[in-house]
């Protein structure tokens, strides 16, 4: 591990917006002392929790807690050297409402109580076109996410992948989930969604996919408590023709 990574890692487990739980705790069966005290703990208010999953750097989860001050917005990331970035600029633009938990996905039941979480942002997250049981708008998942967010609480997905796209309208539409918004290009005109608020808030990746020609995605939809929510076949969705670039790309592309 480079001496880099070592010393994001130091900062942020001194970083009070930033929290982890063993994973040996949480296969015992404990829970996060915060779980179900958010509110009362931590942000000192009851205004509604907004989980960005699979947060990386924190882009999203930073910009959402600007745009609204009336929520609290928590990212989610196993990876503690992306989280370092977000919670610094959390921090030094001294922003209150906002919070890191570094974890796997499939774990928040362990930090979140049953009706604690109001909304849910996956952005740009891997597709996983070959394995169902890691696609983080599969019928698995979404049993995760319905533990912790109340009746009906919203989930937003936003993508560059046609495939997840597809693989989730189609999921969402055969178990009679709502869907309130289905948008193929939220950067063309004519939708009835504010699309400034997922235009404004630009994360690296959705850069790079835009500079490639690809168009960004947006489904949001509810998650109804009742909702009895099965897999499905997937034999005829095309999978994406194009990868993310390779680290050495990366790097050049920030230059």
């Amino acid at each position: 591990m480079s001496k880099n990574k070592l010393k994001k890692f130091a900062e942020i487990q001194a970083m009070e917006n930033v929290f982890e739980f063993s994973l040996q705790k949480i296969l015992a069966g404990d829970n996060f002392e915060l779980r179900g005290q958010w509110h009362e703990k931590f942000f000192g208010n009851t205004n509604p929790i907004v989980l960005e999953l699979g947060c990386g750097r924190g882009e999203y989860t930073v910009g959402l807690a600007r745009r609204f001050t009336d929520k609290n917005v928590i990212g989610i990331d196993i990876k503690g050297a992306r989280i370092w970035t977000g919670a610094k600029e959390a921090n030094e633009a001294n922003l209150k409402n906002v919070a890191f938990v570094r974890t796997d996905i499939q774990n928040i039941g362990s930090f979140f109580a049953a009706n604690e979480v109001s909304e849910i942002w996956i952005t740009f997250p891997d597709p996983q076109m070959k394995k169902v049981r890691k696609r983080l708008t599969s019928a698995k998942f979404l049993e995760h996410y319905r533990k912790v967010l109340i009746d009906n609480g919203i989930i937003h997905l936003k993508t560059d992948s046609n495939f997840l796209f597809t693989y989730t309208y189609k999921l969402i539409k055969e178990n009679n989930l709502p869907v309130k918004y289905n948008i193929s290009d939220v950067y063309a005109t004519g939708s009835n969604y504010n699309t400034s608020l997922l235009t404004s808030i630009r994360t690296y990746y959705e850069s790079q996919w835009l500079q490639r020609g690809i168009t960004i995605k947006y489904l949001q939809f509810c998650l109804p408590h009742s909702a009895k929510i099965g897999d499905i076949e997937e034999e005829d969705i095309p999978f994406d023709e194009y990868r993310s670039y390779g680290r050495q790309r990366r790097s050049e592309l920030r230059i």
